[in-house]
């Protein structure tokens, strides 16, 4: 590390220390508190004017849905599924909030992280009784579809890219390849499906027909979500989910969504539907204090670090198959 680094590294620690002190002369424990639990804090951004007694709260799905564990430090351009769990949480609970607005721009990610999403958005619906309106972006696929479905009025723009209804899973076989090359694998596993899905070796019907069965189990939990939000018949559910796109002026056609329209034409719409025509609408972000100072200052410091600890982490993510809702083009 050079010496600008250390004395970079030194000042932070510096500040870090004075902030935690200054923080207790003034019997403040709440950013105390909020260092020691890793709590996250959300600002809120006004993105329209309105009054302050009514708020319609916007949160934004951007990219793909995949849990890439913590970070050194936060980096606002990737999808944190913990943070947008808890921003969820906190509109829900926040008792200024009349409306939620889900601006969805994403083809998708891990089934688990879709349905810990689905199951959130529920939670506060059920709990605190607020209206959750769907904005579609430019894709809203797969687990951006599966997300979408409880929502009281799904809104997506013409051309949005929405559907791809279903699960996949994937893997690479080399095996013919390394025949070639002369590459011979050793494999020693406790069971016979140890091995499942292996890139050094072809599948076996029966390893087939197992992960069939999982697929086709995971696949049915789509249809209920859709079934159970979009308040369709299954039948009519399955003919549309054979893992094809829809425009957004065809999914509206096929009752998938509700309106076509923009985010702001979604804004709207709550408005009109739930008088709140004069609301204000506001965004949530990781709240810049103190600790998005330092937070800033570190990521100077360990930039390459941070960015070498990202890609090792998709690495690690990515090295063996997972069942997705994903739209893959």
């Amino acid at each position: 590390m050079s010496g600008q680094r250390w004395a970079a590294l030194i000042l932070a620690i510096g500040l870090f220390f004075v902030s935690v002190f200054y923080q207790l002369s003034l019997t403040n424990t709440d950013s105390l508190d909020r260092f020691v639990s890793n709590e996250i804090y959300f600002d809120e951004k006004v993105i329209q004017e309105g009054d302050f007694d009514q708020k319609i709260v916007v949160l934004n799905l951007d990219g793909i849905i995949q849990d890439m564990g913590s970070l050194p430090f936060s980096n606002p351009m990737i999808y944190d599924h913990r943070q947008f769990l808890q921003s969820i949480t906190h509109a829900g609970e926040d008792e200024s909030v009349d409306g939620i607005i889900l601006n969805v721009n994403t083809p998708g990610g891990g089934v688990v992280e879709s349905a810990e999403i689905h199951a959130r958005l529920v939670e506060v619906q059920e709990k605190y009784n607020k209206p959750l309106y769907v904005s579609m972006g430019n894709t809203a696929a797969s687990g951006g579809y599966y997300v979408s479905a409880p929502a009281d009025k799904i809104v997506a723009h013409p051309a949005t890219l929405t559907g791809s209804i279903g699960v996949i899973m994937e893997s690479v076989n080399y095996a013919e390849l390394a025949d070639k090359l002369g590459i011979d694998f050793n494999t020693i596993k406790s069971g016979e499906f140890k091995d499942i899905m292996s890139s050094s070796r072809e599948m076996t019907d029966e390893e087939e027909g197992i992960l069939q069965t999982m697929i086709d189990e995971l696949f049915d939990d789509f249809v209920q979500v859709i079934v159970e939000g979009r308040g369709m018949a299954e039948e009519d559910v399955r003919k549309l989910a054979d893992g094809r796109i829809y425009t957004g002026k065809q999914a509206q056609e096929n009752g998938l969504i509700d309106e076509v329209g923009s985010l702001e034409d979604t804004i709207a719409f709550m408005q009109n539907d739930y008088q709140l025509e004069n609301a204000q609408v506001v965004e949530y972000e990781v709240s810049q204090g103190f600790w998005g100072l330092l937070n800033y200052s570190a990521q100077n410091i360990f930039r390459k670090d941070t960015e070498l600890q990202g890609i090792m982490n998709m690495i690690r993510d990515s090295s063996g198959p997972r069942a997705m809702y994903l739209y893959s083009r």
